[in-house]
């Protein structure tokens, strides 16, 4: 792992408890406008989950009490079920995708739902959270927009969490330990702290994602990670700890074509950097809390032809 890495995991790795919800609330009033924040849940076919998620940032975050959120949005991608329905009954904004910007013609996508909720909202700290997660808490919320709201330094917050699958308690993250590690490890070395880097809940300023690209599918969360990278620096970055993330597993044919997508993103990208790192660190739970870093080193060299090798052409040519 790359000293500055090791560095920025210590001082841009947090826990949701170490900043209490008063504490944020009065971040909140002291920043003023730039502290307004405003969730997105993009949504297709979520009927069985995201009515809870909504009533619970509703009801812990949105209160005349507890006012640290001042925008709930649902984007509705297409739903076939009663999604939108089951979202509105519980006190969100329903808003269709292809409503958002019709002068473009809509394409499926969650990175397209993402791009065109920054019409739909308001906030100056934007949050996306997936609307699949079972077993919600709102710190999923509070802890990745706490550090913006008491940080202006930092534009974009991710969280990290265990990811199970089923009786495995950190067996999810199938993508993520497959493609998208070894991907950021090799070309992105200084992205290699982040435990979730393909995560949905993360948190960031209007002002930096207006100035990025959307790749229109699976692909946006590691394009917005490194994309972010190379627009305001490492330290610009950070990731909290919100506990245990649950949620719809996917088939592994599903699980390929979100390979394929990041893949094809990080491919889009690769031509900036040259491949100078060979290490790949992974991440395990600690008993007493918190993720351990693991750093491997990559098998890089290749061996030549055999043809090419002058003792097997001397053995060959001498029977």
């Amino acid at each position: 792992m790359l000293d500055e890495v090791e560095s920025w995991l210590h001082r841009r790795s947090w826990s949701a408890e170490e900043r209490p919800l008063a504490g944020l609330l009065a971040a909140k009033r002291a920043a003023g406008a730039r502290g307004s924040v405003s969730v997105v849940l993009p949504a297709l076919n979520e009927e069985a989950t995201v009515g809870e998620i909504v009533a619970t940032i509703r009801a812990e975050l949105m209160t005349a009490e507890t006012p640290l959120v001042d925008e709930l949005v649902v984007v509705d991608s297409g739903s076939t079920d009663r999604t939108g329905d089951v979202a509105a009954a519980a006190g969100a904004k329903v808003v269709h995708r292809d409503a958002l910007l019709p002068r473009v013609p809509a394409v499926p996508g969650k990175g397209e739902v993402l791009w065109r909720s920054l019409l739909a909202t308001s906030g100056e700290i934007v949050c996306f959270i997936d609307a699949d997660l079972r077993d919600f808490r709102s710190r999923f919320v509070s802890g990745i927009v706490g550090p913006l709201l008491t940080d202006p330094a930092l534009q974009l917050v991710k969280a990290m969490y265990d990811r199970p699958l089923g009786d495995n308690p950190a067996g999810g993250g199938r993508v993520t330990e497959l493609v998208a590690r070894p991907l950021l490890n090799l070309h992105w070395p200084r992205l290699a702290g982040f435990v979730q880097p393909l995560g949905g809940e993360y948190a960031a300023r209007r002002s930096l994602l207006e100035r990025l690209p959307f790749p229109v599918g699976y692909g946006v969360e590691l394009a917005l990670l490194v994309d972010s990278l190379h627009a305001v620096g490492l330290d610009g970055l950070a990731q909290v700890d919100v506990g245990v993330r649950k949620h719809r597993n996917q088939d592994g044919q599903a699980l390929g074509r979100m390979a394929a997508a990041i893949y094809r993103t990080a491919q889009r990208r690769i031509a900036r950097v040259p491949l100078t790192h060979a290490e790949l660190t992974q991440f395990a739970r600690e008993e007493a809390g918190g993720f351990v870093p693991r750093t491997h080193p990559v098998d890089t060299e290749e061996r030549p032809p055999m043809g090419t090798v002058p003792e097997y052409t001397a053995a060959r040519h001498a029977a």
